[in-house]
């Protein structure tokens, strides 16, 4: 390792198995300024011997060792919710003691595995195999031994005389991983896993060369849908999987799952996609990814109550006749204003209106609607939909109040 890319204090991540014991100690070999941190999650049998040794080891070489070995209960996917729980700790120490970043242990069969199973699980992943450096949660995250094998690295503890432990989950086929080790990869000649980094490498290369070329179509946190359907099928999944991840919509896509939001995207004008903890949305004529509507509803005592303002989503303002004009009555109160919900109807002088029919008629975006304000009196019903009009007994030339959607992609009133 050379040193003159690791200049300032590093933190390790280490566990007791050959690979992290060669990282830590090739650290120091190199006169890296190099501390340790070390995940117990006392879910194997040897794990409290693996903490003592490694508390001994780096106390004999005058290393730094952080431990977290608090209960770790994970309720799901255990390897899922490790990776957190690690993660999580690197970057908190990372920002109370200022280490440049950690390094992480992972070398070039780990690479070819992750590969393998991102192809078995037909994902579209940021990164074919392993990325050298990456961050998370603000912390960079390295893997200086991508270039090394595991029984490089394990000849190499050897030669030294590092004592390590072996994983003995790692044994077991139970995991796709160990499978695709088991299997695939531990039988590979020295020229078949040099095929295999070089088609990882030029599907990198590739990847970072359209994600360049398409990076443009992304503006102003939305997408023009016109030019999207222009574009072919591998360009389009690609720049919808960036922008969803550039949204916060996370980075885990499979290419089917794309291809059935791709559908949709070519298909369909008006449409609202689960997206994760995000959701796509059309708005006149551009893509956009937007959190899920949350539900809302705000209480007025009396008329002194209501003052004139801006709500969130909606807003109060003198009464002017319209079809957002409203007049009171004192046994209207408490009156709520809240958001529209399925089964929401609204007694006209031509007949009673279902508030859903009224969102299909004016073509209000499927995004808008939930968001969509409805006034109901103190008996539950409603007398007021903004954009329809207020109910038969609530009309009047003279009326109290204005009720004003606000829930327009650019944030200003809407008249519908």
């Amino acid at each position: 390792m050379d040193a003159k890319q690791y200049t300032g204090r590093w933190l390790v991540g280490v566990s007791a198995g050959p690979d992290s014991m060669a990282l830590l100690a090739m650290c120091l070999e190199a006169g890296i300024d190099a501390a340790a941190a070390h995940v117990n999650y006392h879910h194997q049998k040897q794990a409290e011997q693996e903490e003592e040794y490694l508390r001994g080891w780096c106390a004999e070489r005058h290393v730094t060792l952080h431990v977290r070995n608090d209960a770790f209960a994970p309720a799901g996917n255990f390897e899922a919710a490790a990776r957190t729980w690690r993660y999580a700790f690197f970057a908190q120490l990372c920002r109370d003691y200022g280490y440049r970043g950690v390094m992480i242990a992972h070398q070039q069969d780990d690479h070819i595995e992750t590969f393998l199973l991102q192809q078995e699980r037909g994902q579209i992943p940021e990164t074919w195999g392993l990325a050298a450096e990456t961050v998370y949660a603000g912390m960079r995250v390295v893997r200086p031994l991508l270039g090394y094998t595991r029984k490089e690295l394990m000849a190499y503890c050897a030669d030294k005389g590092i004592r390590y432990y072996l994983d003995e989950t790692n044994d077991s086929d139970e995991y796709t991983r160990n499978r695709i080790r088991h299997a695939v990869v531990e039988p590979m000649t020295p020229f078949e896993r040099q095929m295999v980094l070089r088609e990882i490498a030029g599907l990198n290369a590739e990847w970072k060369e359209r994600r360049c070329r398409v990076k443009t179509e992304i503006r102003e946190e939305r997408i023009d849908l016109s030019r999207y359907r222009r574009l072919e099928l591998t360009d389009r999944l690609t720049l919808l999987r960036m922008f969803l991840q550039d949204s916060g919509a996370g980075t885990s896509w499979s290419a089917a799952h794309l291809e059935q939001m791709d559908s949709v995207l070519l298909k369909q004008n008006d449409f609202l996609i689960p997206a994760g903890n995000k959701q796509l949305v059309t708005d006149r004529g551009y893509l956009r990814c937007m959190d899920p509507a949350e539900p809302y509803a705000a209480v007025f005592a009396d008329k002194e109550a209501m003052r004139w303002q801006a709500y969130g989503h909606f807003a109060v303002q003198p009464g002017t006749p319209g079809v957002n004009a409203v007049t009171l009555q004192p046994d209207d109160f408490p009156l709520t204003i809240r958001s529209w919900q399925p089964g929401d109807r609204i007694r006209m002088r031509y007949g009673t209106k279902s508030v859903h029919r009224f969102f299909i008629d004016r073509h209000i975006p499927r995004w808008q609607r939930p968001l969509w304000p409805v006034v109901v009196n103190a008996g539950g019903t409603v007398i007021l939909v903004p954009g329809l009009g207020c109910d038969t007994d609530h009309y009047s030339i003279k009326p109290d109040y204005c009720v004003i959607q606000l829930t327009d992609s650019e944030g200003e009133a809407g008249n519908a």
